[in-house]
């Protein structure tokens, strides 16, 4: 009897091309549309932020980070809503002196607190996040997300607050190809920062503008930032293993920074293609995936010394404290700042 004949891996991979360019692009012109919505809603003349000088950066807190020691939550909070969107478990609380916070549960938590440090130590905007290892709730409901992460009297472990600000707008979200800060060496310089991290979830979705310090939007500073980093400090594109894609110390010890360098560029690993397994069950997230990889390529050597320059201003000690506000055991916190530190390292030798 004749075998039935076997599709080969080269033949899979053809199909699953085939499959990629045929399939409907309704979900990413939709996202597009939304984002050029948001720029025709932001006012013509206001002037857009994305850097700003830290000044004396080996002064940093990166314990406190960007809310510093006297934001720090340390009251008791009461539910208000449980928030839908996004991939982690997230939900709304008020503290006792009327401060408003968003809790992240899940593997998201810590290392969205380090790359909030940062990020905002060498002078960009980012949320001010805080690391509870245990928390009380009260009135507690039952979840629809998570529900197996709150203990039966309302406890939470191992969470990322970040606090509201009463001065502070969300205007919309902003494109990474379409951007005020176009060709910029702060914008090369966030890019290679996402890549230092590991940060690969870089949709678009995740960018935010915010509205500071001002009730007229038409005479507001506008705020760009990375507004949701927790997809960092594991592997360097998406994985099927949530668990090793963020906040994986063995995933980011054994991952490249740097992939090739040329007289002018330097092209870095992150974002990069995605798990193979995502071509077969869920092409369309494969593509939108393969679609990001230009992040990472092309950057200005000169502009990728200059952030390196930025990040050779931080003491070990600063680097692990920031691992040390998002809970990790001390053997962890030693060995995640001294990838850091060889990375950094890389960029000023370029």
């Amino acid at each position: 009897m004749l075998s039935k004949p076997i599709l080969r891996l080269p033949q899979c991979l053809g199909f699953a091309a085939a499959i990629l360019l045929i399939l409907p692009a309704s979900s990413v012109a939709k996202h597009a549309d939304k984002s050029h919505e948001t720029k025709a809603a932001l006012p013509a003349n206001a002037p857009a932020v994305l850097w700003r000088d830290p000044g004396d950066i080996a002064s940093r807190n990166l314990y406190y980070g960007p809310g510093g020691e006297n934001d720090a939550p340390h009251t008791t909070y009461t539910f208000e809503k449980e928030d839908l969107n996004g991939t982690n478990p997230k939900f709304d609380v008020r503290d006792e002196n009327g401060v408003k916070w968003r809790v992240k549960m899940g593997v998201e938590a810590r290392p969205e607190v380090v790359a909030t440090r940062l990020v905002w130590a060498v002078g960009y905007y980012a949320n001010e996040d805080y690391f509870l290892s245990e928390m009380h709730v009260e009135n507690m409901p039952h979840l629809k997300r998570g529900q197996n992460l709150v203990g039966p009297d309302g406890t939470v472990h191992n969470v990322r607050l970040k606090r509201y600000l009463k001065d502070e707008k969300k205007i919309g979200d902003w494109q990474w190809r379409d951007n005020p800060f176009e060709r910029q060496r702060e914008l090369n310089g966030l890019r290679v920062m996402m890549a230092l991290m590991n940060n690969w979830d870089l949709k678009d979705s995740n960018n935010a503008v915010y509205q500071e310090g001002k009730k007229d939007v038409s005479n507001a500073e506008l705020r760009y930032e990375v507004s949701d980093l927790g997809a960092s400090f594991g592997t360097t594109g998406l994985n099927w293993s949530q668990s090793r894609c963020k906040g994986n110390l063995k995933s980011y010890e054994h991952s490249n920074f740097v992939r090739k360098v040329t007289p002018e560029y330097v092209d870095l690993t992150v974002p990069s293609r995605p798990a193979l397994v995502f071509m077969f069950f869920r092409p369309g997230e494969f593509k939108r995936r393969m679609d990001l990889r230009w992040i990472g390529k092309d950057i200005p050597r000169s502009d990728a010394r200059w952030i390196g320059g930025l990040l050779a201003q931080l003491s070990a000690q600063q680097l692990r404290d920031a691992f040390r506000a998002a809970g990790y055991s001390a053997e962890e916190v030693e060995a995640f700042a001294e990838v850091v530190q060889e990375r950094i390292a890389e960029l000023n030798k370029l």
